[in-house]
């Protein structure tokens, strides 16, 4: 395996998911190729286009507080990284997760993202039900 494209397709995936952290859905986009698909598999929810995925985001996190990622795995090969993590968070608003507001939760979140010339293609999102902390 090429050792420079593991190291960039890894990159890519935190520069990813410092934007996230950071709420820069801006620089989200500049990880994103411009066909990026981007699936939510748990909520069957499908997104195309580099636009309407930062917009999908804004939407996800804008009923959200106070989140955090903690990266359990994440491994790369030429064309795909994989990333575990636990995804930490406050409801801060009604109907976006089957919690109340003011909760604080974690689920378990796995990413499979599809790579290609150093951008994410497609991300398939996995995702466990929130759990109360």
């Amino acid at each position: 395996m090429n050792q420079e494209i593991l190291a960039t397709n890894l990159a890519t995936v935190q520069i990813h998911f410092d934007a996230e952290k950071a709420g820069n859905w801006e620089r989200i986009k500049t990880m994103y190729t411009e066909d990026i698909i981007w699936e939510r598999a748990c909520m069957n929810q499908i997104v195309k286009g580099k636009e309407a995925v930062a917009a999908a985001y804004v939407e996800v996190f804008s009923a959200l507080r106070n989140w955090d990622f903690q990266c359990l795995d994440r491994f790369a090969t030429e064309d795909r990284v994989v990333d575990e993590t636990i995804f930490t968070f406050e409801i801060a608003k009604e109907g976006a997760m089957p919690l109340p507001v003011g909760t604080k939760a974690k689920l378990r979140l796995v990413h499979i993202f599809e790579m290609r010339d150093g951008k994410v293609s497609r991300e398939l999102v996995m995702e466990t039900p929130p759990q109360p902390v």
